[in-house]
């Protein structure tokens, strides 16, 4: 069983249920981006949280050890060309010069860690459309130099 199998099955479980990422997350005690990045292999679940998500979407038990194993993050590096996906690039594109300058001039010559690393998404009303909310918080990590 591969990670693409599991969550193929997580997909389906998830689909035949009814259920959001929300509810998921919630079943197994953790946030609903973790638990989707996990659903998508990008990420591994310590072992309760994999056992939990088993138990939640009526997974084989041959699962939470798939879970549970460390990914390899291979990703196609191609823009992407589903909107969503896309206009996240094309932030990125138009303001990571920027976003970098600002980290450098607040932190010093370093990066946002991706791994010590939180991310939430919430809707926020607003009167000319509800906007989409993305905060990101993650650890400084400076450059050595030696």
């Amino acid at each position: 069983m591969t990670k693409e199998d599991v969550t193929a099955m997580i997909l389906s479980a998830k689909k035949q249920a009814g259920l959001t990422w929300e509810g998921i997350a919630e079943s197994i005690g953790m946030s609903p981006v973790w638990t989707h990045s996990c659903a998508m292999g990008m990420n591994a679940m310590p072992a309760d949280k994999a056992e939990a998500m088993v138990k939640a979407l009526g997974l084989p038990q041959e699962a939470a050890s798939v879970l549970s194993e460390s990914p390899t993050k291979v990703w196609a590096q191609a823009v992407p060309t589903d909107p969503c996906i896309y206009r996240l690039y094309e932030i990125v594109g138009v303001y990571g010069p920027t976003i970098k300058a600002l980290i450098h001039e607040k932190f010093g010559d370093g990066i946002m860690s991706a791994i010590d690393f939180d991310l939430h998404i919430t809707r926020v009303p607003h009167e000319k459309g509800d906007r989409v909310k993305i905060e990101m918080s993650g650890k400084y990590l400076g450059y050595n130099a030696w």
